[in-house]
């Protein structure tokens, strides 16, 4: 192998690390943030991490992995539908963290 050749297949893996990197710590401060909650706030929490941080890192590093593993770089393209379907499930976390009631006891 060329030396031009593996310094492009290392930066290709090291970004694919870094993607899962940061869904990770997006998991992480998330799950940091939503304990001892009420429902509602861990709703919120998770709507958030989930749409900013964990999305689109965690669609790029899948697309990309797809990508490597079957050797087409046009395969990588499926993060364009990964992102949405991510990005939509904490979107409606985070509107049932926002409309939801909590129940109240009447004593």
């Amino acid at each position: 192998m060329k030396e031009e050749d593996i310094k492009t297949e290392r930066s290709g893996k090291m970004a694919i690390v870094i993607g899962y990197v940061i869904a990770f710590i997006g998991v992480y401060l998330a799950l940091l943030l939503s304990i001892d909650k009420p429902k509602n706030k861990k709703y919120k929490v998770w709507g958030i991490a989930l749409m900013v941080p964990i999305s689109p890192a965690l669609a790029f590093a899948i697309g990309l992995t797809y990508a490597v593993s079957v050797g087409s770089g046009w395969a990588g393209l499926i993060m364009w539908y990964i992102f949405p379907f991510i990005f939509t499930v904490g979107l409606v976390m985070l509107l049932v963290g926002i409309f939801k009631k909590e129940k109240t006891e009447i004593v």
